[in-house]
């Protein structure tokens, strides 16, 4: 039984290389993301469960005596389970959502009932078992997109770097953290359309998109190669390396069919102040990351942010290869987080 506040955050993820490849059997690289999600937990004395999700305008309740009266049976199948489609039928019956109410708040609500009633139904939960959250993230997942690959949970629970290979996940011995600025160029993409053109273009091109899809898998090989090189003491000719990497990757990509106009301006702006960018994810618009090499002034960071803004963009700098599931003191988080989780 939860006796006090406990916080805890887990980090968001980019593909560092191997967008696409990965369909087709190559290499892809994943690293977490120091732009963190935030859970605090905390007791109340008025018999209710509270979820609040502020970022998509989430506030529901229910009461705890009423969920623990419920058949939970079909929950029944083991340690980790998997939803079907008739569970999910009887989570929206617990649920209570209105017939209008938004797919983004509709998946976000019964994946946390899912989760809520799963685990707190079980007599023993470990604190400190990471293989245990990476499987009921997974579960998560899987009732939000249905077959996910497993490397969003996965790189939120573990951090750093993870190696995914035709559904095989490991990670990245001693990755370095990273500096970059993420962009998101606010255009939409249909990530479906996309792989399914990359697809198509490698039916009728076999003999130039193969190779392609090569390079690109020898490119995040190479980039493995180098990241577990750099460790914790980095040399300038290793971000050189990482920098060229960026570049092919993203030419390559292009190649492919996944780029965007959105996407090339980015590149542009950046490669204006030496700085190299890529797509990251399925291309067509979406997002893109910027290498910052050490030692670059704070000033150059920030012009280079307010360009891209002036674009249109929304530009973040933050860090790759960042800590995993972490819990965390009141005192330790910071001002900015700790006024956000107050004004719940």
């Amino acid at each position: 039984m939860l006796s006090e506040v406990l916080l805890v955050s887990a980090p968001g993820k980019v593909i560092l290389h191997g967008e696409h490849a990965v369909v087709h059997g190559k290499v892809a690289l994943a690293v977490s993301l120091n732009l963190r999600t935030f859970l605090r937990l905390q007791p109340h004395s008025n018999g209710k469960v509270d979820l609040s999700l502020p970022n998509i305008g989430i506030k529901r309740a229910w009461d705890v005596a009423r969920l623990q009266s419920l058949d939970t049976s079909f929950l029944e199948q083991g340690d980790v389970t998997t939803p079907t489609s008739e569970q999910v039928e009887k989570l929206k019956e617990v649920a209570g959502l209105p017939d209008d109410c938004a797919v983004t708040e509709r998946l976000a609500v019964l994946a946390f009932l899912y989760l809520y009633l799963s685990i707190c139904r079980k007599q023993r939960w470990p604190k400190e078992d990471l293989e245990l959250i990476n499987k009921w993230a997974f579960q998560g997942e899987r009732m939000i997109h249905g077959n996910p690959s497993g490397v969003d949970n996965a790189v939120s629970t573990w951090g750093g770097a993870l190696r995914y290979h035709q559904g095989k996940i490991s990670s990245l011995k001693r990755s370095p953290a990273l500096q970059i600025l993420l962009t998101n160029t606010k255009v939409p993409r249909n990530t479906r359309a996309l792989v399914a053109g990359v697809r198509n273009r490698l039916l009728k091109f076999p003999e130039i998109v193969a190779p392609l899809l090569t390079s690109i898998d020898a490119i995040s090989l190479e980039c493995e190669r180098v990241l577990g090189e750099m460790g914790e003491a980095p040399a300038p000719e290793q971000y050189v390396v990482l920098e060229e990497l960026i570049d092919m990757n993203q030419h390559h990509l292009n190649a492919l069919g996944v780029g965007h106009a959105s996407l090339d301006q980015l590149c542009q702006v950046t490669r204006a102040r030496g700085l190299h960018s890529k797509l990251t994810g399925a291309g067509g618009g979406g997002c893109g990351i910027t290498l910052l090499k050490p030692g670059l002034e704070q000033p150059e960071v920030e012009a280079t942010k307010q360009a891209l803004t002036s674009c249109g963009f929304d530009c973040l700098e933050t860090s790759i290869g960042a800590p995993g599931v972490s819990i965390h003191s009141a005192t330790s988080l910071d001002s900015r987080v700790q006024q956000a989780l107050d004004g719940l």
